[in-house]
């Protein structure tokens, strides 16, 4: 760890405020070049505990960077993480104001609701799946708070991963019977198709990115709660949205989900 935890609470709260007011910031690693992930991270959960003090519940996490791709473009061997706050969620079908956003996103995933608690450091890809309730098809919605969408790792660490929002599926499918590797998704703007993928795009299975985020945390010294929601990592490219946009995902075995931006 290499910054002061007076410069943390400062990146923090700048972070905390250009996302509650809507507003781009320089990226903070333009400031603070000697940062590195571990402080990265402690940023980040600094700002989960200023969303807190707000009365928020903390329901979930997301994976990022589970791509082999953007690992390979971001120069890392392992995927980042953040949480996922109640005020994150929209309903299936539901909308969403864009200007409540900055330069909105979205991609397709597979969601993981766990029945039980999971602690690392050995979790791995059985383990996940024996403690999962039921998976959902999502859509993540990232909004980056920097300008011009440019970060780097820990700048994009610290920005709780472009974490803004998320709408789940209604049609919760037990993982028994599903090759979640195999599973096809397709993302459709408009009801014209703009991107497909698979599973296995999220590290080969995407039941691995919720061991590996288990195994992350670990070395936090922390675990993963039952009922946690876990967004598991883009199986597709992120698209932009406007207004007007109604996007939809359609998952083999799991459903669709959809949301709209006025």
């Amino acid at each position: 760890m290499t910054l002061e935890q007076n410069v943390v609470e400062q990146c923090a709260q700048l972070l905390y405020a250009a996302e509650q007011e809507v507003r781009e910031v320089p990226r903070i690693t333009d400031d603070h070049p000697q940062m590195n992930v571990a402080d990265a991270y402690r940023i980040q959960e600094r700002l989960r505990e200023l969303k807190q003090a707000q009365g928020l519940r903390i329901v979930g996490m997301k994976m990022g960077l589970t791509s082999h791709a953007k690992m390979q473009q971001m120069g890392v061997d392992t995927p980042i993480y953040g949480f996922l706050a109640e005020d994150n969620a929209v309903p299936d079908g539901g909308v969403v104001e864009v200007k409540h956003l900055i330069h909105p996103k979205v991609e397709a995933e597979i969601a993981f609701v766990m029945r039980e608690p999971l602690s690392g450091p050995d979790c791995d890809a059985a383990k996940v799946l024996a403690a999962t309730d039921f998976v959902l098809a999502a859509i993540e919605l990232i909004d980056s708070r920097y300008e011009n969408f440019r970060f780097d790792l820990p700048s994009v660490i610290a920005d709780n991963t472009s974490a803004s929002r998320y709408v789940l599926g209604s049609r919760a499918t037990a993982v028994a019977g599903l090759d979640l590797e195999t599973l096809g998704v397709v993302l459709e703007r408009n009801g014209q198709v703009v991107e497909v993928g698979a599973g296995a795009a999220v590290l080969g299975n995407p039941a691995q990115a919720v061991a590996m985020l288990v195994n992350m945390l670990a070395a936090r010294g922390q675990t993963l709660p039952a009922g946690s929601v876990v967004l598991s990592g883009a199986i597709t490219a992120a698209i932009p949205v406007a207004a007007g946009d109604n996007v939809q995902v359609r998952a083999d075995g799991i459903g669709t989900v959809s949301m709209r931006f006025v």
